[in-house]
């Protein structure tokens, strides 16, 4: 019987070629979409998940009393807690900051790079994490002055030379030190935890290597540069915990601070616990619930289709149906046959599917700025449910019409009645408003979203950033005439025509800040605002012109000043945020009050006009400007004119006073572009989504006129003969289609705006929602529908109603 029914499904589809080729390849489009999105959830999903011990490790945050979370850590903590609580099984430091400098080979003229994926860790740190190791042992780590490389990482450097033993010198704040290599390890791409060169912290234990760092002092409880992960005993109970940690925090004079130590699951590292969670974490779950939200939607609009056009051949298998009933077929025999016509249709979907995920892959990891392939959705659970919506989708929609088609009375069909049942019909509009809808609402939240992207791009953020050059300044090379070197490299500069400005700074806008502190007071402050926190930017006299940035009160930096050491200087400036933390209304009232920092008398000689120094995803915060002159970047205003000319002549000047340091550099509103990339990045999603449930929607609406023309052929015929035009049918098979899309507009606007406005909520600044966009949304999909349903209705309109009426 089974054998019967598939051959009979195939000639089904073989004889009716339109309506076999829109239902199927519907079907493969929202497939193929659910499929390319499970990819990129999956592999979200899988983060972490190779690590053995992720169920009972924990990573130790900072929790202040703004329910603020941040993870960087004192490192005098961590072998306290140990030494104290028995439930601590063993710990593990690492950071990803401060290592950053100029590595090279340690022969000859080796050509030297700039290393930022590199930072210290702990001893255990291939023992404590599930890092395969392809080279060397893992015990040796524990050994100072001692590098482990990434597979990438170990070509660079030694080619086909055996890297283990070799040594390579590292230039960074910590000064020139020579490390030994002791092995090559992999790191998967689903790790949160990522390096390609990585440092023993036993290196930062022996005083001699810190080059005046104190505050990177091993046992220092004071300066949070670290992150520390915890691996407790099974059954521990973590707030309990938390309890203790905080509770010795507090034992040295930390009591006053407000800030408590919490526990976060090393589980939940990549992604929260819940919408709910407030922990910080490396990736979105919020865009992971939209993402897959829209790919079930897709999915089922192209399911709706295939509910749509099968009932829209009901009226051709009317009299099938009718003819095997009298001839004593059974209800059941008949959905037998239905059934498996709907799992063919739905098999073919899917194996049209995976070839067009095969062709669209390439674009989809260009888009995600990953290497997904469908494998990937083996890496996660999210695979059982992919697979589980799939079939019970599958079996739904094609049970469903099964009864549907089976059902019919045969004396009904067989008398051609059939289209006076209007249950059917009530049926396929609500199906059609769902896709419209569905669709409107997807329009709306991609007009919405490059709305706030462009916003964010072309906001003033209250610096001028055009044809500004910013160097990444040296590393290496860092000698007794360094100095002398760099105001050289900075007074030859000045001399060239095609320089307009020019700075040194510690950092610069768009970028992150130096460092952020707390401890600032000043006579009129009320208890708690010394726990306030302010970022450092150290910058020199000419940081403030070269950007543009103007002052509301007072001056600014001296070239004397920047000169002063760092422990012997007393003049700041502060940012209008700054004035407002510290408890000043007027600007200039700041200018005649002592400021404390701790026990450090600062004198503020001027106020900072507001500007964004991080990107406008981030509120301003109070800033301190401390005069130095640091040779971490330089930034450069260029003339209009060659630009490629102009960077060839910084490089050649750079190189001349800084050999064996390499040439980085980027632009300011460029490197600001490239902060706004995740939002790039969903609204290309979100237009694609758009446009594939669009597209997917239309073909249900083809069926449905399909449907409603071979329904209304006599109607149409005799109309015809009574002297309506062609515009007189289009309009009138037109109507009741425009008007469904009319009720799922007014469906789609509010949710999706309460949608958009909760997305927007996490922007501080933001655009408004304005009501075109919601008019622009239902134009589209209106003109859309009527595109796709005039191509029926004309040609209804067009054809001989003596035929029609002789057909019926």
């Amino acid at each position: 019987m089974f054998y019967h029914n598939l051959k009979l499904a195939f000639r089904t589809l073989l004889r009716n070629k339109i309506y076999s080729l829109v239902n199927i390849g519907g079907l493969a489009l929202g497939i193929a979409v659910f499929l390319l999105l499970l990819e990129y959830v999956s592999f979200e999903r899988s983060f972490n998940n190779f690590q053995e011990n992720a169920g009972n490790t924990y990573r130790l945050l900072n929790e202040d009393q703004k329910n603020s979370f941040w993870p960087e850590i004192e490192p005098g903590w961590a072998p306290r807690a140990k030494e104290k609580f028995p439930a601590i099984i063993d710990y593990c430091r690492l950071e990803s900051d401060v290592a950053k400098g100029i590595l090279q080979r340690n022969t000859g003229n080796a050509p030297a790079f700039r290393e930022t994926s590199i930072g210290f860790a702990e001893g255990n740190f291939f023992e404590f994490f599930s890092f395969p190791l392809l080279k060397g042992n893992a015990a040796s780590f524990h050994a100072p002055n001692t590098i482990f490389l990434s597979a990438g990482s170990a070509e660079k450097y030694f080619g086909n030379e055996e890297p283990v033993g070799q040594q390579l010198i590292l230039s960074n704040q910590f000064g020139k030190t020579i490390y030994q290599v002791g092995g090559v390890f992999e790191i998967p791409a689903n790790s949160d935890i990522r390096y390609d060169q990585v440092l023993s912290l036993e290196t930062l234990r022996n005083p001699a290597n810190l080059n005046g760092n104190d505050w990177a002092a091993l046992e220092n409880t004071g300066s949070q540069y670290l992150q520390t992960y915890l691996r407790l005993t099974p059954g521990t109970t973590p707030e309990l915990l938390e309890t203790k940690l905080t509770a010795l925090r507090n034992e040295v004079g930390k009591e006053n601070d407000g800030v408590r130590f919490r526990l976060q699951s090393f589980q939940h590292l990549h992604l929260a616990a819940s919408l709910n969670d407030s922990f910080p974490t490396a990736g979105n779950i919020k865009y992971l619930y939209i993402l897959s939200l829209i790919s079930v939607l897709i999915l089922l609009i192209a399911w709706f289709n295939y509910v749509n056009l099968s009932t829209a051949q009901a009226l051709k298998k009317a009299n099938e149906v009718g003819v095997r009933k009298i001839a004593g077929a059974s209800r059941l025999s008949l959905i037998g046959q239905f059934l498996v016509e709907a799992m063919l249709v739905n098999l073919l979907g899917f194996v049209i599917a995976l070839l067009l995920v095969y062709f669209l892959q390439p674009l989809f990891n260009s888009v995600m700025a990953l290497k997904l392939s469908p494998a990937d959705i083996l890496s996660s659970s999210a695979w059982m449910f992919g697979s589980g919506l799939l079939l019970a989708g599958s079996l739904l929609t094609g049970t469903y019409t099964a009864f549907a088609l089976s059902g019919f009375n045969p004396i009904v069909t067989l008398r051609n009645r059939l289209t006076r049942s209007g249950s059917g019909s009530r049926i396929r509009k609500t199906l059609v408003v769902t896709q419209f809808a569905i669709s409107i609402a997807l329009i709306i939240g991609t007009v919405l979203i490059y709305q706030q992207l462009r916003y964010l791009q072309e906001k003033n953020i209250g610096v001028t950033k055009a044809q500004m050059l910013i160097v990444r300044g040296p590393e290496a090379g860092k000698d007794s005439s360094f100095n002398q070197r760099q105001v050289a490299f900075l007074q030859m500069l000045s001399r060239y025509p095609f320089v307009e400005d020019y700075a040194g700074s510690g950092t610069y806008p768009g970028g992150w800040y130096n460092f952020v502190t707390s401890g600032f007071t000043q006579p009129g402050s009320l208890k708690g605002d010394e726990f306030k926190s302010y970022a450092f930017a150290i910058i020199d006299e000419r940081y403030l012109p070269a950007f543009e940035i103007p002052l509301v009160a007072g001056r600014n930096f001296r070239p004397e000043e920047t000169g002063i050491p760092w422990d012997k200087n007393n003049k700041v400036l502060l940012n209008e945020t700054a004035v407002a933390a510290l408890g000043f209304k007027n600007p200039d009232d700041v200018l005649h009050t002592p400021v404390q920092w701790d026990e450090r008398a600062l004198q503020v000689i001027g106020v900072v006009k507001d500007y964004n120094h991080a990107n406008l995803k981030k509120t301003i915060m109070p800033m301190i400007f401390y005069p130095q002159n640091s040779s971490a970047y330089c930034c450069i205003r260029l003339a209009s004119g060659s630009v490629s000319q102009h960077i060839a002549g910084v490089e050649k000047l750079y190189k001349q006073y800084f050999p064996g340091n390499p040439f980085e550099y980027f632009f300011l509103d460029e490197n600001y572009q490239r902060q706004y990339a995740a939002e790039k990045q969903y609204g290309q999603l979100f237009t694609a989504a758009s446009v594939w449930a669009v597209i997917i929607a239309c073909l249900g609406l083809f069926g449905l006129t399909t449907f409603t023309v071979t329904s209304r052929t006599k109607e149409i015929g005799i109309r015809k003969v009574l002297g309506a035009s062609v515009l007189d049918i289009t309009q009138l098979l037109s109507r009741d289609f425009l008007l469904l899309v009319g009720i799922a507009a007014l469906i789609a606007f509010p949710v999706a705006w309460w949608a958009m406005q909760r997305w927007l909520q996490d922007f501080p600044y933001r655009i408004n929602i304005s009501w075109w966009v919601f008019a622009l949304a239902a134009v589209i999909a209106s003109v859309i529908a009527l595109i796709t349903i005039g191509f029926q209705s004309v040609r209804a309109a067009l054809s001989n109603p003596v035929k029609n009426l002789r057909t019926e």
